[in-house]
């Protein structure tokens, strides 16, 4: 990654998928989201020594090597591409503009898609049995195969659109 300072552009998905492919970075994301503010940078190094350590009482030495992994490496980057603003004499993080964006990947906001494909896998599994049952004379004879077709790709697309633009 290049280095940007004061970053006003928007991150490429690409580039959230980086920030969040290191667990301590992805860690600083989801502990500021339970703040809903700003947090103490000793709180977050804490946090993710006990997580890394499995244990409630964490080795000062793993603590050091997670706080200063952290003022080196993870703030930096993160206040690089926006997602936090670090301030170093309060040694305390809060979110920046494109916190939220990257938020929205640790935060499930993903998963929202995912129920919009199985949402639009529903509705064209229901529009197929309805068509093939339109084709039967005897079973369905008031349904018209073509616009029980039009009907269901009219419900995708506008499901679509909605997400789109939602």
């Amino acid at each position: 990654m290049s280095v940007q300072t004061n970053r006003t552009d928007t991150l490429e998905e690409s580039e959230v998928f980086h920030i969040l492919g290191n667990d301590r970075r992805r860690s600083i994301v989801q502990l500021l989201a339970a703040e809903s503010g700003q947090i103490d940078v000793s709180d977050v190094a804490t946090e993710i020594a006990s997580t890394e350590s499995d244990s409630s009482s964490v080795p000062n030495n793993l603590y050091k090597s997670v706080y200063v992994s952290l003022q080196q490496t993870h703030l930096p980057q993160l206040q690089e591409d926006a997602v936090i603003e670090y301030d170093s004499e309060s040694k305390t993080i809060r979110p920046g503009p494109n916190f939220e964006d990257v938020l929205g990947y640790v935060d499930g906001e993903m998963n929202d898609r995912s129920s919009t494909l199985r949402l639009h896998l529903g509705v064209c599994l229901a529009g197929l049995l309805l068509i093939a049952a339109a084709g039967f004379d005897g079973v369905a004879p008031v349904l018209d195969p073509v616009l029980t077709s039009v009907l269901v790709l009219l419900v995708v697309a506008a499901s679509s659109l909605y997400q789109l633009l939602g």
